[in-house]
């Protein structure tokens, strides 16, 4: 039940204004006493009878009458409550998945994890979105140890001439640190943020979400010249696989990487993970075909197609 409003009044006993009760005035700065008995009698009496309503409730939630503000329904707690539960429910699924990855992975395979924790040398650097359907270790197996991973709307990369973000900070570490062999930028069918790109309009407001998938805005517009007879949901998905390749070129524009590239000590990769019917697809960048087609487009080799 919500909580009683008291009876309104047109002004409070105590206002330096003079309001009239029962037919009589309160001159300014004083207090007739018959009034300020009735107020005070009023206000005790009112108290009173919410506190006996709140006593009579059924629902098991206890109100406190002046504790809480006169906003807060016993609706409104009773949804609080329900959401802590459902907090505190999700916090025990992931408590017991915890011990049993202790109990069934790491202490199976201690020795492993121990070997871990003195240092990492990751053969792949895996960039992917951060959707949550879409998890590359889980869709590819990776162990601790194997790849290094960053995740960001739509797997992109920018160029290296646009500036510091996690993404190129971690490419940095990744190349030249952990000396990774391997760069795979794993894609995905559904993506919200190449959906976002493809809606996006020239002239809209800024946000951070166009901010950052302006990235592809080269994969955009290739994608409406070449497949601009495909409905929407087509064309999102072209360039889906189109900003995969948008963002292979921008590795190259990293030095430090395009020069581990060119010795064939580091090798590019794009992947497609197409999650309606679990399929993937899986391309290699060809540096030499690239850079020598001079028209800025990916030649890629070793495609193959797993399903």
């Amino acid at each position: 039940m919500a909580a009683l409003a008291p009876t309104s009044l047109s002004k409070h006993p105590l206002s330096s204004e003079s309001p009239k009760i029962f037919g009589s005035s309160v001159q300014s700065g004083e207090i007739q006493p018959t009034q300020f008995r009735f107020w005070t009698s009023f206000r005790r009496s009112y108290t009173n009878l919410r506190l006996r309503l709140q006593c009579k409730s059924n629902t098991g939630v206890r109100l406190k009458a002046s504790a809480e503000p006169p906003a807060l329904t016993r609706g409104d707690k009773q949804e609080s409550i329900v959401e802590m539960e459902s907090g505190r429910d999700l916090f025990n699924k992931m408590k017991n998945r915890f011990l049993s990855f202790k109990s069934h992975k790491y202490m199976a395979n201690s020795e492993h994890y121990q070997a871990l924790s003195k240092g990492q040398a990751p053969k792949f650097m895996v960039i992917a979105c951060a959707d949550s359907r879409v998890c590359p270790s889980n869709i590819l197996g990776f162990e601790p140890g194997e790849a290094f991973t960053v995740r960001n709307v739509a797997n992109m990369v920018p160029t290296f001439e646009s500036g510091p973000s996690e993404t190129n900070a971690a490419l940095e570490f990744a190349v030249n640190s952990l000396e990774v062999e391997n760069i795979l930028i794993v894609g995905h069918s559904c993506c919200g943020g190449i959906r976002a790109l493809m809606s996006m309009q020239d002239d809209a407001d800024s946000s951070f979400i166009r901010s950052w998938v302006i990235v592809g805005k080269k994969a955009k517009l290739s994608t409406k010249a070449t497949a601009s007879n495909l409905d929407f949901d087509r064309q999102c998905t072209h360039c889906e696989k189109e900003s995969i390749n948008n963002s292979l070129l921008n590795l190259l524009t990293y030095p430090w990487i395009e020069e581990k590239v060119k010795k064939g000590l580091l090798s590019l990769h794009g992947g497609y993970y197409d999650f309606v019917d679990c399929t993937f697809e899986k391309w290699t960048l060809d540096y030499k075909g690239s850079i020598t087609d001079g028209n800025n487009r990916v030649i890629v080799k070793d495609r193959s197609f797993w399903c």
